[in-house]
């Protein structure tokens, strides 16, 4: 008997089933995983990758900051005390305690750092920079960066950021947000009453060096402040604040 006829009739057949189920999977809705990581992909846009930090020397890194810290910037963007429209756009409608999670999230990261650029500025400029982060200016009543955000600079827990791997126009911005009132914390704001008692140069100075630094292999904030710190911070209590 000769099938071909019938093999003949079976291919139109064979087509039209090939066809709708190459329909129906593409009509059929990706599996997204409700997850914390894939609800955060929209901070990449501008965080970069897992909070990496943007590419523009703006948008800072976010992954392995401390919680606390995170949490307070994000009440900060909510009710007022920073102003960025996109950010106050994102957390405007999200509760304390979503808020925390979010912190939690990125704060758990833990990522290497790029090497850091070069330093552009003339080394005398730079020079001042480490001595005010490393040992403050008494005349102006300026305390060293280190005595807040620890002797290696990485920060302490839970409220206190670190400030190494961080661009140098992002620090000069949020300097002088500090020094112009558009960026605020808890009172009493230890970093306002810092910043402005900078002058210009001595902002480009701080960002300048701290921005050249390497940031070390063990980059975590550490859990307790140095000895003998009395500057008192709203929004970190571990410093001596009251909130």
């Amino acid at each position: 008997m000769n099938s071909r006829p019938a093999t003949r009739a079976l291919r139109p057949a064979l087509l039209l089933a090939f066809t709708l189920l190459a329909t129906a999977a593409e009509a059929a809705p990706p599996t997204v995983q409700d997850t914390m990581a894939q609800r955060m992909v929209a901070c990449a846009v501008c965080h970069g990758p897992a909070g990496r930090a943007g590419p523009d020397g703006y948008y800072p890194r976010i992954a392995g900051k401390p919680a606390g810290y995170l949490y307070h910037q994000l009440l900060n963007f909510r009710d007022g005390r920073r102003h960025y429209g996109l950010m106050t756009q994102m957390v405007d409608r999200l509760s304390d305690d979503y808020l925390r999670e979010i912190a939690g999230y990125f704060a758990a990261l833990e990522l290497p750092y790029p090497a850091p650029a070069p330093a552009t500025a003339p080394p005398a400029l730079i020079e001042r920079g480490r001595q005010l982060v490393q040992h403050g200016d008494a005349a102006r009543g300026l305390p060293a960066c280190v005595q807040c955000h620890g002797a290696a600079m990485t920060g302490v827990a839970p409220n206190v950021p670190g400030l190494l791997g961080l661009p140098r126009d992002y620090l000069n911005g949020q300097l002088g947000a500090w020094k112009t009132g558009q960026r605020r914390a808890h009172a009493p704001d230890c970093m306002a009453h810092v910043a402005q008692r900078l002058p210009d140069a001595d902002v480009a100075a701080v960002s300048g060096w701290l921005a050249a630094q390497p940031v070390p292999a063990e980059a975590k904030a550490v859990a307790q402040p140095p000895a003998g710190n009395t500057l008192a911070c709203g929004s970190a209590p571990e410093l001596g604040g009251a909130r």
